[in-house]
């Protein structure tokens, strides 16, 4: 028993490791300082580079991967184990290499380029140290299963003219390999890098900057005062927290260990069995990388790989996250009234308003960025700008709370605000007035203790984003080696034919296919490499069987993300148990039938674009939409088993059944499923006045 507990415990560390690196060790003394100095370093580069575009973009991305490295190695050990005090000497020989290796590029230029194609001796074997430190490193934060995973196609490209079954290419030498893996754009430091270096860590950032501020507490206030009253309040103020904790935090798991501490002790109080509990967290906080503006890591990388800007795959994501968070909110709803769970009393509730007027100044770099994404700005530029903006305040808002008279506060943003347009017409780049004017609000902070104490909250808010970034950016370097080797073998095409065939042309079965393989992916995989790999695979057969390009893609995004609810390894169930104590398998199947408009939801937007606003016309999408919402109550009272009444086994069938032809949408199935609907209806409404029906 204690053997599986430690298994258990030791498996639940790991999930929460790989996601929130800034939890994983407490380092004592020199190893301490020197791992915060390099995180503060590591982000001071990426801003560095962001604002002012100093190098290529290749040296930031050779740099970046660099940075990740020295980070792991300093930060996860050989060997999982309960905690790690010290760096031994072997880890930061292997870190200070790894950073080495990222240098390469940054000296040597000019000389890689002019001998483009023709590598030296001595940039294939510095090329092999970096491939075989990037694996070391996705081995320590993911374990084995994507090292293998990407690891076989390295032989598959050297030996490829000796394979049998249709597999068999012309092959190729090794230092072809290491070229196209180190020396290209195509392997580690392929899109996947790029768009980590470039967009997720600055987004990640941010995040860290927010929740440092008190984001959460806004949240979770707000939540409050607009639900936690309600019938099954507690459930409900879970789901609209960790809604609005996606707009800053594309991480699923890093959303359960913030807003499930406070949610889901709070549910558990109020009568939710812990189980359940777990699982409406779990399910919520995976709903964060749905949820625009920020969503998760590989929605950047989606819009990077279709060559779309990043505001059209957020709108696109809209109504999916909608539906998402409101079936989430239906499905508790329903718990609550069938096993009637009250809310929290009224005057325990604080004001949602009150909660605003309060933290109102927490709101405006979020709809600055928000302004930014959707007027055709670059996330680069978005994410640059919400970093400094959100600085500034935070700085601004320390310096002004020293000041009794409220003209004076009025007048000292006045002042900040002649100063930037000052700065603007000496000719300032936006980029680099928005970062002169946090250096200038950090002068009068050095001055008092609540403005040192504030610059303490800064600088550890710019360490956890480094760390924060390092799961998703490792991973992104690794799943370069299964995109650069399928690339320069055309395996993915002979891939996407392949599923073709397997589905016998039929567009239903080729997507249970590419569902099914997005789940079992996930069982080993971070949900960003697990989108990378059946984006390359998977999608182009969607899209030869006429899926829109963007809704094959959004369709294996989300699947990608359902993997971690799914069971058996359901890593967001897995964080949940640590703070609920419950099984994490009890609580990944409640999760899937939570979140079942997660699965629900990319099969109707295939067969209806509308979902995903592919399409101008605005009734198409408010009749999708409606169709969408009726199948999801049904979908939650076939789940639960209670309505306004409590269901039998037939009524949920049937609930099922008629939810299941508004996925459908063929000739006649939408109006047989109304008709369904009505006579439901109806038939709940009779029982309900039937005062014997009614629940306990």
């Amino acid at each position: 028993m204690n053997a599986q507990k430690n298994q258990a415990d030791s498996e639940i560390r790991q999930a929460i490791d790989r996601e929130n690196p800034a939890t994983v060790a407490a380092f004592e003394g020199f190893d301490g300082r020197a791992v915060f100095a390099i995180a503060v370093a590591f982000s001071a580069f990426q801003i560095w580079t962001a604002a002012f575009n100093p190098v290529s973009t290749m040296v930031v991305r050779a740099v970046h991967v660099g940075f990740l490295l020295l980070m792991t190695f300093t930060l996860f050990g050989f060997r999982q184990t309960a905690e790690r005090r010290r760096v031994p000497w072997y880890d930061w020989l292997l870190g200070l290499t790894a950073f080495a290796v990222g240098l390469y590029h940054y000296v040597f230029e000019v000389d890689l380029i002019q001998r483009a194609g023709d590598p030296s001796t001595t940039d294939l074997v510095v090329g092999t140290i970096a491939v075989a430190l990037v694996f070391e490193a996705a081995r320590r934060i993911m374990g084995l299963a994507l090292p293998i995973m990407c690891g076989v196609f390295i032989p598959y490209a050297l030996f490829g003219r000796h394979l049998p079954f249709g597999l068999a290419h012309r092959g190729y030498d090794i230092d072809q390999v290491i070229d196209n893996l180190y020396l290209s754009t195509e392997g580690l430091y392929g899109t996947p890098t790029f768009v980590s270096a470039s967009y997720i860590f600055l987004f990640i950032l941010f995040g860290a900057f927010l929740e440092r501020a008190g984001m959460i507490k806004l949240f979770n206030d707000v939540s409050l005062g607009l639900v936690g009253h309600a019938k099954g309040g507690p459930a409900k103020v879970a789901v609209i927290s960790s809604g609005l904790m996606g707009t800053i935090n594309g991480s699923g798991v890093a959303n359960v260990l913030t807003t499930g501490q406070f949610t889901i002790p709070l549910m558990m109080r109020f009568g939710y069995r812990p189980a359940f509990a777990g699982a409406v967290e779990a399910t919520a906080s995976m709903g964060g990388q749905l949820m625009p503006p920020v969503m998760g890591a590989a929605a950047f990388i989606m819009a990077e790989t279709i060559g779309v800007p990043y505001s059209e795959v957020a709108i696109a994501a809209a109504i999916p996250a909608i539906l998402y968070f409101g079936s989430a909110f239906w499905m508790v709803h329903l718990e609550a009234g069938m096993r009637n769970l009250v809310g929290l009393p009224k005057d325990q509730c604080p004001s949602a308003l009150g909660a605003v007027v309060e933290g109102w100044y927490l709101i405006l770099p979020l709809a600055a960025l928000i302004y930014l994404l959707f007027s055709g700005f670059t996330p680069l530029f978005a994410g640059v700008i919400g970093i400094a903006a959100t600085a500034a305040l935070i700085l601004g808002t320390t310096i002004v709370g020293t000041v009794g008279s409220m003209a004076l506060r009025v007048a000292f943003w006045v002042a900040v605000g002649l100063v930037a347009a000052g700065l603007w017409k000496l000719g300032f780049r936006t980029e680099h007035l928005a970062f002169t004017m946090v250096i200038l609000l950090i002068i009068p902070c050095l001055l008092f203790k609540g403005g040192r104490q504030t610059l303490v909250l800064v600088v550890n808010s710019i360490a956890d984003g480094a760390k924060n970034a390092v799961g998703v950016g490792v991973a992104c370097a690794l799943v370069g080696v299964l995109i650069g080797m399928m690339t320069l073998t055309g395996l993915a095409s002979s891939f996407a034919s392949t599923i073709v065939d397997w589905s016998g042309g039929n567009l239903l079965a080729a997507l249970v296919l590419t569902m099914i393989a997005c789940i079992v992916l996930g069982t080993g995989l971070p949900t960003t490499a697990n989108y990378i790999i059946t984006a390359s695979i998977a999608a182009p057969a969607l899209l030869t069987m006429g899926v829109p390009l963007m809704v094959s893609h959004m369709f294996v995004f989300y699947f990608g993300i359902m993997a971690d609810l799914t069971p058996p390894v359901a890593l967001a169930a897995l964080a949940a148990s640590s703070i609920c104590k419950a099984d994490h398998m009890e609580i990944g199947w409640i999760a899937t039938r939570v979140a079942m408009a997660g699965y629900v939801v990319p099969f109707m937007a295939v067969y209806d674009p509308a979902l995903v606003l592919q399409t101008g016309n605005w009734l198409a999408v408010a009749y999708v939409f409606i169709k969408a919402c009726v199948a999801i109550a049904l979908w939650g009272a076939a789940t639960i088993g209670f309505f306004w009444t409590p269901l039998p086994l037939l009524a949920r069938l049937y609930a099922a059944a008629a939810a299941f032809l508004f996925v459908l949408a063929l000739p006649l199935t939408d109006e047989a499923a109304f008709v369904m609907t009505g006579l439901f209806l109806l038939w709940q409404h009779r029982r309900r006045s039937v005062p014997s029906a009614a629940p306990a």
